[in-house]
């Protein structure tokens, strides 16, 4: 069987400032690329990992690095787990934003809202990631792959994976934190077990 470990990516520029990255090519703080470096060196003394496949944003593709270097291998890059577009809302903070009358504060009924300015919805969203997982349909595949996504996209990587869309968790998941899966294919209810290296339980940003 498949095992996926899915990890958001470190501390970023737009994390310690508070503001919503959505898309744009933000890059890691220097402690977001320490603790990077740490969550590979500690993480790939305890798996295996025969693949990365990682989001193309900048703050992604610096996190899945290390992991890179120690393994001597190059990420994938797949544009499927980017991060949700936030339409117009993209780069305000999120003091500012949660003041605009057309922005969905409540976290549970975002399933259909679209953000103004072409936008995504997490239904969207869902659509967007889900045919990622048809290369990991080989259920006598026993190979280990790290992939390096976003807070957002995680959430709903999560609700598919638990099969129970459209809910999904309210909770993201920490910078540097990682999910360790058994992947039987989409349909079916996984448990998703939290991995933390470094300082990854500690580092959590609520966009």
């Amino acid at each position: 069987m498949t095992t996926l470990f899915f990890m958001r990516h470190a501390e970023s520029e737009a994390n310690r400032n508070r503001i919503l990255a959505s898309q744009t090519e933000v890059p890691l703080t220097p402690e977001g690329e320490t603790a990077a470096e740490k969550v590979a060196e500690d993480f790939l003394k305890d798996f295996h990992i025969d693949g990365i496949v990682s989001s193309p944003l900048t703050r992604a593709r610096q996190t899945a690095m290390p992991f890179e270097k120690i393994l001597g291998v190059n990420a994938e890059i797949d544009p499927a787990l980017s991060e949700q577009y936030f339409g117009r809302f993209t780069g305000m903070a999120y003091d500012v934003v949660k003041q605009e009358p057309s922005y969905e504060r409540d976290v549970t009924k975002r399933w259909d809202w679209v953000p103004e300015g072409g936008g995504e919805s997490y239904r969207m969203l869902a659509s967007r990631i889900a045919p990622f997982f048809k290369r990991f349909g080989k259920r006598d595949d026993n190979s280990n792959y790290l992939i390096v996504s976003h807070a957002v996209t995680l959430r709903i990587i999560k609700g598919l994976l638990e099969n129970t869309l459209p809910l999904y968790p309210e909770k993201i998941a920490n910078n540097g934190e990682i999910w360790q899966v058994d992947f039987k294919g989409l349909g079916h209810k996984h448990v998703v077990k939290s991995l933390f290296y470094g300082n990854s339980a500690t580092m959590v940003h609520k966009p």
